[in-house]
C-alpha cells in the first residue's frame, strides 16, 4: 500500500483534489491517502463551505498558515510541511494548481527526496509578472509526475525539455467536480435568494492582484460594469480582497451608483455553479470559471490580458477582453445581442480525469519504491 499526501490550500484546490481523493478511496488496498490543508484560505466562506459542498472529509492535518505576503506564506508552509513529511515519510506528495501552497509543498517534498505529482502541469500564461506563473514553472521543475489537462500543456512541457515519460495527459479534474456537482447545484436556491431569473443577469467575479490592487485598473473595470448594468442585472459575489480594495481606494460610490448591481458575499460551490449555469454571460478573471463556463456553454469574458488555459479561448466559450473598459463593454453587448461563439468541450474534459490519474499511480510510475 502506498501512502499519498494530498495538499490543498485555497478554494480552487478543493475542486481539484476532491475527485482525486474519491478515486483513491475506491482503491483502499492500494492507497493510503492523507489530506493536508495548509489553511492558506482560512475563513468559512473561502474554505469550509467548499469542503461541505464537495463532500470532502475533514483534513487529516491542518498547517494553520493563515494570511501574509507570498514570501511569508511560502516560508510558513515549508516549515510546517517539512515537519509533517519528516514525521510521515509518504511515498508521494500530490499537489494541484498553482497557488503558494502548491509551490511550497512541492519544493519541500523535493528537498526531502519525496516524489511529487503535479496535477495541472504545463499550464503557461507567458506572463512572469503573475505569481502563479512562477509557481507553475517551479512546481513542474521539481515534480516527478506531470499530469496535464490539454495538448497545449503537453506542448509547453515538451518545449521546455521535459522527458515524455514524465508527462501524462489526463484531462481536467475541475470538470470532474463540475459534473459531480451538477445535480446538487440545480437544487440551489441562490437565484431566488438574490431575486434574479435565469438568463436575466450576468455573473461577475474579480479577485486577481493585477485587477483589484491597482486603483486605475479597478476603476476602469467598474466603469465598464456601470455601462453593462444599464442593459442587464449584474450579480457580483465579492472576494474579500476586492471588497478591501474598494474601501481602500474609496470606490464605494462607484458601486452605489449601479442600481442593477447585486453585491453579495462569496458563495459556495453549488451556488457558484448554479449562477454560472443560468447566467446570460459571465465576466471574470477566474481561471476556474473560464473552464466551467466552457463546459456549461455559457459565454465568458475573461478580464485578463493572457490566460494559461488557452483552450477555453481557442475551442471554448471564453473571450479575452483585457482590462480596457471599451472592449469589455463592446464584447458584453455583442453577447447580449446574441452574437457570440458557441464553443465546444475540450478533449478529455469528460469527468474522468481523476480516474486516469489513479490508474497511472497504480502502475507505480514516479512513486518511491515502485516503477
Amino acid at each position: 500500500m502506498r501512502s499519498i499526501t494530498l495538499v490543498v490550500g485555497t478554494r480552487p484546490n478543493f475542486m481539484k483534489i476532491a475527485p482525486i481523493l474519491r478515486a483513491l478511496q475506491r482503491h483502499p488496498d492500494a492507497f493510503s491517502p492523507c489530506l493536508v490543508h495548509t489553511d492558506q484560505h482560512y475563513d468559512w466562506q473561502m474554505s469550509e463551505v467548499f469542503f461541505r459542498d464537495l463532500g470532502l472529509p475533514e483534513p487529516d492535518r491542518h498547517l494553520g498558515i493563515g494570511s501574509g505576503s507570498q514570501a511569508v506564506q511560502t516560508a510558513k508552509v515549508m516549515i510546517a510541511f517539512e515537519e509533517l513529511l519528516i514525521e510521515q515519510r509518504p511515498d508521494l506528495v500530490l499537489v494541484v494548481g498553482d497557488v503558494t501552497s502548491t509551490l511550497a509543498c512541492a519544493l519541500c517534498a523535493a528537498k526531502l527526496h519525496v516524489p511529487v505529482a503535479h496535477v495541472e502541469a504545463g499550464l503557461r500564461s507567458s506572463d512572469r509578472t503573475m505569481p502563479e506563473e512562477i509557481n507553475r514553472i517551479v512546481t513542474d521543475a521539481v515534480s516527478d509526475l506531470l499530469f496535464t489537462t490539454s495538448a497545449e500543456a503537453d506542448a509547453n512541457l515538451m518545449r521546455e525539455g521535459y522527458p515524455p515519460d514524465k508527462v501524462h495527459r489526463v484531462g481536467n479534474v475541475m470538470i470532474d467536480s463540475l459534473f459531480h456537482a451538477l445535480t446538487a447545484a440545480d437544487r440551489s436556491p441562490i437565484l431566488s435568494t438574490l431575486g434574479v431569473q435565469p438568463g436575466e443577469y450576468a455573473l461577475v467575479t474579480l479577485h486577481r492582484v493585477s485587477n483589484v490592487d491597482y486603483p486605475e485598473t479597478l476603476r476602469g473595470i467598474l466603469s465598464a460594469l456601470q455601462k453593462i448594468q444599464e442593459r442587464i442585472a449584474l450579480v457580483f459575489p465579492i472576494h474579500p480582497r476586492t471588497r478591501k480594495a474598494l474601501e481602500i481606494f474609496g470606490l464605494q460610490n462607484q458601486i452605489a451608483a449601479m442600481p442593477k448591481l447585486i453585491l453579495t458575499d462569496p458563495v459556495g460551490y453549488f451556488d457558484s455553479i448554479k449562477l454560472q449555469k443560468e447566467a446570460r454571460l459571465v465576466i471574470t478573471d477566474s481561471a476556474g470559471l473560464q473552464e466551467e463556463t466552457t463546459v456549461l456553454g455559457i459565454p465568458c469574458l475573461t478580464v485578463r490580458e493572457n490566460t494559461e488555459r488557452p483552450e477555453t479561448v481557442s475551442v471554448g466559450t471564453s473571450t479575452l477582453v483585457g482590462t480596457n473598459p471599451q472592449m469589455i463593454v463592446r464584447e458584453a453587448l455583442r453577447i447580449l445581442e446574441g452574437s457570440h461563439k458557441q464553443g465546444r468541450i475540450p478533449d478529455l474534459w469528460d469527468g474522468h480525469a481523476a480516474e486516469r490519474i489513479v490508474e497511472i499511480l497504480k502502475q507505480g510510475s514516479g512513486v518511491r519504491g515502485e516503477g
